[in-house]
């Protein structure tokens, strides 16, 4: 499940996944709030929280993840994954070369940090 995080400046998109994340998720919460926040501003910047109780993405959702990604490429103008899940922030340090904006990652005790990172 995908939550959006409430109270965020207009500037920054910003949600919690708890337990299984789905492909039904990016398509009824994530990408529509992303594209809806793309026709206010020509930046956005992303604050994408896995809680505590995340167990993993299905395949819908990894490959939703990576579409919305790489179509709004350059529409990212900061990204901050948080997370426990050593393997989410692996692969965020791993691949965050290649976006052309600066991605940072938190472990869950961060998550103000993180939030304050976007702003600054």
């Amino acid at each position: 499940m995908i939550e959006i995080i409430a109270n965020q400046p207009d500037n920054i998109l910003a949600f919690t996944a708890h337990g299984q994340v789905t492909g039904e998720d990016y398509e009824s919460v994530l990408i529509p709030a992303v594209e809806a926040k793309l026709k206010e501003h020509r930046k956005i910047r992303l604050l994408y929280h896995l809680d505590n109780d995340f167990s993993g993405f299905d395949a819908k959702a990894l490959w939703d993840d990576t579409k919305v990604g790489f179509q709004h490429l350059t529409a990212w103008a900061k990204i901050a994954v948080v997370s426990n899940n050593k393997w989410i922030l692996g692969a965020t340090k791993f691949f965050g070369f290649i976006w052309p904006c600066p991605v940072k990652v938190f472990d869950n005790n961060h998550l103000l940090e993180a939030n304050e990172w976007l702003k600054a």
